[in-house]
């Protein structure tokens, strides 16, 4: 039991890159290609500092959003929030509506 937990707790601080996941570098340049960037923080963090480019749209409200910013659900779709947490979260809720080519910054901005 003890060691269930102990993976469970290192799965959820400790992430592997799953397939999808991108550096910032990477995200610059399919940004270059076309893809739109949504920045899932809240509009304060958004306001505090973003990469260049991007749209705010906080990881709460993309199911509701998404939509009206991004209609084509073959666009890419590049996502990031500060740790990777939510923008992971927002990557399955995209894919769940149907956008198939998503991608999450891993780790978030958390190293830039």
């Amino acid at each position: 039991m003890i060691k269930k937990i102990k993976k469970a707790i290192k799965n959820k601080l400790y992430r592997e890159m799953e397939e999808k996941d991108i550096d910032i570098e990477e995200a610059k340049q399919l940004q270059n290609e076309g893809a739109i960037v949504i920045d899932v923080r809240s509009p304060q963090e958004y306001r505090e500092g973003h990469l260049d480019g991007a749209i705010s749209i906080p990881e709460y409200e993309i199911k509701k959003e998404i939509q009206n910013i991004v209609a084509d659900k073959n666009k890419k779709i590049v996502v990031y929030c500060g740790s990777g947490g939510r923008s992971k979260k927002a990557q399955k809720t995209l894919n769940k509506l149907g956008y198939q080519d998503v991608y999450n910054i891993y780790n978030g901005l958390i190293n830039y």
